[in-house]
């Protein structure tokens, strides 16, 4: 019985030094950070509705305008170098690209403040931030408004998918691995037509979850088109280097283009009366607990 107790005690004492490691690193990452997001962002885009204003990277492509704007989702470390790339890269096939901060302030290359910025930013809150990037880029003079559309990486990939469900006026929908929704009902308010790619060997999006998404999508009679690349794991789109490369990143992004060309710089919107939906989206606790463990063990990029 006294060997039991002993045994627990421990197990009790390394629970407590690991509570107390975590939350001690994320907030000495919070204090040695500054102002990351100076070196990654060049606009700040006024608030609606009373909301903060919003930090944003801006890339534009060459020429006058009215061009096709893809708003882009940072992953959970938030915007970082990785997400400049590829707005950069996308501005170059001539949309104007906007990357917005959806933490508020907060970037990190630390897994736990990773975590910590998701589960610490409401959904609306996150929905708020983006009607004020949307509001921004209708009154841009050189966006094609009716045009617009949304696409994000892992955190990003889900808060694309949870924004479309939000804000009813967007052209299109691009999720990278981000964990998705497999509420057929829930899917027909989306208000255009979605690209969704995933990772076969994506251990925190299960194929059963991607394919019960496709079924979904089907059911909702939502135009689809919805991607598996075999061994592929989570993150795998990780710059653009590895972009302009090819292989799995660079036939992605192509399908990518591919999509947008085709819903964006051609097609034009016609909206409904009301521009936002009430989709409340809970929380994908299983789907971040298996993305920190995609990073930290797994075999998914550690920094994408």
């Amino acid at each position: 019985m006294k060997i039991i107790k002993r045994v627990l005690r421990g197990i009790l004492i390394l629970f407590v030094v690991l509570v107390v490691f975590l939350v001690g690193s994320v907030i000495v990452d919070y204090v040695l950070a500054g102002d990351r997001l100076v070196a990654v962002s060049n606009t700040t885009v006024p608030g609606v509705n009373g909301g903060p204003d919003v930090r944003a990277y801006v890339a534009k492509p060459d020429g006058a305008g009215p061009f096709p704007a893809v708003i882009m989702i940072h992953e959970f470390w938030g915007l970082n170098e990785s997400i400049i790339g590829k707005a950069d890269l996308l501005a170059e096939e001539g949309y104007l690209v906007i990357a917005p901060d959806t933490f508020r302030g907060s970037t990190t290359t630390w897994i736990p403040r990773a975590i910590y910025q998701v589960i610490s930013s409401k959904p609306e809150n996150v929905n708020a931030d983006l009607d004020s990037v949307y509001a921004w880029l209708e009154a841009q003079t050189d966006v094609a408004s009716d045009r617009i559309a949304i696409a994000g990486f892992c955190y990003g990939g889900r808060t694309s998918l949870v924004y479309s469900l939000h804000n009813n006026r967007l052209a299109a929908t691009v999720i990278f691995y981000g964990s998705p929704e497999t509420d057929a009902e829930v899917l027909k308010t989306l208000p255009g037509p979605l690209l969704g790619i995933f990772g076969g060997a994506d251990q925190s999006i299960p194929v059963e979850t991607v394919n019960a998404f496709d079924t979904a999508l089907t059911q909702a009679g939502i135009p689809h088109e919805i991607t598996i690349y075999e061994g592929q794991p989570h993150a795998f789109v990780r710059d653009a280097e590895g972009i302009k490369a090819g292989g799995a990143q660079g036939d992605s992004w192509s399908q990518m283009l591919t999509f947008l060309d085709a819903n964006l710089k051609s097609k034009t919107m016609s909206y409904t009366e009301s521009a936002v939906n009430n989709y409340s989206a809970p929380f994908a606790w299983r789907y971040y607990v298996m993305l920190a463990y995609e990073h930290t063990f797994g075999i998914a990029s550690p920094m994408h």
